[in-house]
């Protein structure tokens, strides 16, 4: 697993998608951090944090469209498929390397904390919370965009699959608000990624939430795992 690891991290970085990740990443939290606490001069970065969820729903895609699609392009999953590591470890290597390079691009936000606390203190528990809340959202998305990639050997098919679930994520949170009733808001809710984030956001630890997106990440990745098995088998 340490092998494959390593392989997609090198990838990652011998190639633009690593870098382009990470500029438009920093670049967008930077533009949120001087508009919203410098500007506004407060120490809250829950609005950072806030205007950042949509922006990964649909920057996440870029760092995962390549995960299994470009093996299967190159022709190179064969030799995976096919050596003594085990699928799931395999697709585990693979999903800790994009999860290792979210977490590089989120850090950024822990400068921001530093560069607040220099003037007043930024209200830790709320930016602990904000920053687990942000991490656990990037695992999930990055679960689904990792499956979403073993489907095709087309990046851009996978990128843009990828966006179809982050805007299906969208609408499922902005129905919520339309529908009355308590079934469906209750159906709703109960796939809604922004409402279990939001209990983070006010710095609240919600073992609950924790479970969601740690479940989503684990059903998305044994999925993959599944679809990886039914093509060395050639069913």
């Amino acid at each position: 697993m340490r092998a494959i690891f390593r392989r997609e991290m090198s990838a990652y970085f011998n190639s633009p998608i690593g870098y382009i990740f990470l500029a438009v990443f920093y670049f967008f939290a930077g533009i949120f951090f001087f508009a919203g606490p410098l500007l506004g001069r407060y120490s809250d970065l829950g609005s950072v944090f806030g205007q950042l969820y949509t922006v990964l729903l649909f920057l996440v895609p870029v760092l995962t469209m390549r995960l299994m699609s470009e093996d299967r392009r190159q022709r190179t999953d064969q030799l995976l498929l096919t050596c003594p590591l085990s699928l799931s470890r395999m697709v585990l290597g693979k999903y800790l390397a994009a999860v290792l390079v979210y977490f590089m691009a989120l850090m950024i936000t822990f400068v921001y904390a530093c560069v607040i606390a220099i003037f007043a203190p930024p209200g830790w528990p709320a930016f602990f919370g904000n920053f687990f809340a942000t991490l656990l959202l990037g695992m999930a998305m990055i679960g689904i965009g990792m499956f979403i990639s073993s489907l095709t050997e087309n990046q851009v098919v996978a990128a843009v699959g990828g966006f179809a679930a982050a805007l299906f994520l969208l609408m499922i949170d902005a129905l919520a608000g339309v529908f009355t009733g308590e079934i469906i808001s209750a159906v709703i809710l109960a796939v809604s990624f922004y409402d279990r984030y939001y209990s983070f956001s006010m710095g609240i630890f919600d073992i609950s939430a924790v479970l969601f997106f740690l479940s989503v990440s684990a059903i998305f990745l044994f999925l993959t795992v599944r679809v990886c098995d039914k093509r060395r088998w050639g069913r």
